[in-house]
Order: structure tokens, then sequence, then C-alpha cells
């Protein structure tokens, strides 16, 4: 057969039931048990089978992320394969897929999939989901489309999706743009491109970046907190176009001249930051210290970026040069 999938079962919900003495979901199923429930797939495709790890998402690290995506870049390039697939529990899936967008450049599709139901429950959507999943990594219209991420029939990609609920099958969606298309009947069907895709070339990361979300009169000592605890960077999820509290500037003054790079975004669904405002915290008084923006991502995105980025290079003017690289651009 000409298509060839490897499938990376890394756990989360969509390998998990319930324990009948904790009533409550663990990891409890392997990869053919989750194979097995997706029926005729080998019609489509061959399959090849790799297990990972088997963790709950919130046991995923950054760390982790960055072993599989070498495992990922080193089976992407074999000859005799079409695309990779990915299980991942959802609660920390959109950083996974987005830390392995940033740092693989590949034609070849890439998709990551998971499970809002676990298999004790009905309406089990592990078995739809996977199928979706597949049916994108053999379709020719997904290469050069970076990582996808395939649930509830919806394909986006893993730059502009994210989990919007706790519960809903159609969780993941890419609120600012749009899903870019389906999975049909099998078919996957796109609607539109993805925003203009970065790579960022690093073997490494720094996993010391804070994330802050802003609220009415927050100061800066949580701000002082990292910095005395040695962290490395900072997202801040700043109030509606990009302001904060003008109590947390001088935590961000110190954290800046004690070259950790600020980077701002919006604790808004959507929308970008920008330096619209010149009152004391406002977007345009950031952006005069050296804060750095981060456009349209969601604080946790940022964050994996700003990891990546640290991993490169700690020089303030180059993280900001890197990470503000087309941010606002479309293809």
């Amino acid at each position: 057969m000409s298509n060839k999938v490897l499938i990376i079962f890394t756990g989360g919900t969509i390998a998990m039931k319930i324990d009948p003495d904790l009533h409550a979901a663990i990891p409890a199923l392997n990869a053919d048990e989750i194979i097995s429930t997706v029926t005729n797939i080998k019609n489509y495709a061959e399959l090849e089978i790799m297990n990972f790890c088997n963790l709950p998402s919130p046991h995923i690290t950054p760390k982790l992320m960055m072993e599989l995506a070498s495992v990922v870049k080193k089976n992407i390039e074999r000859d005799d394969i079409t695309g990779v697939v990915i299980t991942h529990g959802t609660d920390t899936l959109e950083e996974t897929a987005y830390l392995l967008d940033l740092v693989i450049k590949s034609d070849k599709p890439i998709v990551v999939v998971g499970a809002m139901r676990n298999y004790s429950e009905l309406g089990y959507d592990g078995s739809s989901n996977l199928s979706a999943a597949i049916c994108t990594a053999i379709s020719p219209r997904a290469k050069k489309q970076g990582v996808l991420v395939v649930m509830n029939n919806e394909v986006n990609a893993a730059s502009e999706v994210t989990k919007t609920n706790t519960l809903s099958l159609d969780t993941f969606k890419s609120p600012e743009f749009g899903p870019l298309g389906i999975v049909d009947n099998d078919e996957v069907i796109f609607y539109r491109e993805k925003i203009k895709s970065q790579f960022i070339d690093t073997q490494f990361i720094e996993e010391k970046v804070a994330l802050i979300k802003c609220g009415p009169g927050m100061e800066s000592d949580i701000i002082n907190l990292y910095i005395d605890a040695g962290y490395k960077g900072m997202v801040i999820e700043a109030l509606g176009r990009g302001n904060v509290p003008p109590k947390m500037m001088s935590g961000i003054v110190r954290a800046i001249k004690s070259n950790i790079p600020v980077v701002m975004v919006s604790r808004c669904h959507t929308g970008r930051v920008l330096d619209t405002y010149g009152y004391e915290g406002g977007g345009k008084h950031l952006r005069d210290v050296g804060v750095i923006f981060g456009g349209f991502l969601p604080g946790q995105k940022a964050r994996i970026k700003l990891m990546l980025v640290l991993g490169k290079t700690q020089n303030l003017n180059e993280v900001k040069e890197l990470f503000e690289y087309n941010i606002n651009e479309r293809k």
C-alpha cells in the first residue's frame, strides 16, 4: 500500500477508561486496543505504531515535547512514511502541536489528535477523531500545511487553534480565523490558508518561563518573585488591547533591565495587542520600555514560543526579532 502513516501514542483521554475502584478515568488502553476501535482504517492506509508514552496531558512537560519533536523529525523524513499522527491529551494538546509546528520543517502532514470522552463513556470520540486524523495525514492537500490539529471532523492549524470548552466535542477552535477545513466522508477539504509559518531552528528549550495573567490592581510582587527565582522569561496576558495596571510597570522594567524578556499578549480571546494607549501601563508605555508584542497568540502559546526562542538565544534584541517575526502577517 502506498500510504503509510506512523501513529505515535502519547496517552490522554483517548487512551483512558473508568477504573471501577477509583470511579475516575485513568490511562488504560494500549495502542492496539485504540486502533481496533477504528474500523476499516487499514483499507485506507498502512499503519505503523509507536508507543512514546501513556501520560495524561498535564503530565507532559516542554522537555518531553522536545523529545517528541526529535522522534517526529527522525521519522518524518523516511521515504516510506506519508505522514505522522500523534495522539495526545487535550489539556495541553495545543502547546505540543504548536511546539512541533515551530521546530519541525517538513512538507509531509503532521496531525495531532485526541478525544474528549474516554473509552468507558457513551459516544467515545477517539475512534472518529483518529480516523479523521489518519485521512488527513494521507491527503495530498495536507502537505505543506504545517502541524494540524484534527478533532470533531475539523482541521485547524496548530498555530491558531485553542481548546475553548472543558466538555464539548467541538472544543478545539480557531477563534480568530476559523478552521482551515473539514474532513467529510473521509476526504479532507481545505477552505483557506493559515497564518504564515515560522521555523525556529533550535534543539534546546528554556523551561523557566513564567505566564502571568493581569487583573485590576495587580502589582509587581509576582513579577519580582519570578525574577528572584531565576526565571529567564515572562509572558504577560495583559488587559484588552495590551495594557497593564500601573503598579506592574516597576516589575516589568526591572525584568527587562535584568535581561529577562517580557512578552505581552492579551487576555481577550481574539484580537492582537498594539501600542494604542499612551498612559502609564498602556501599550505605548510598554513598547517604549522594551516589552515584546505577541500579536494574536494566547498566553500558553506565547510561553511555548518564548521557551524555544530562549533556547536559541538570550540576547534581548535577537529574542525580540525572532519573537515578532511575521507575528501579524498572512501568507
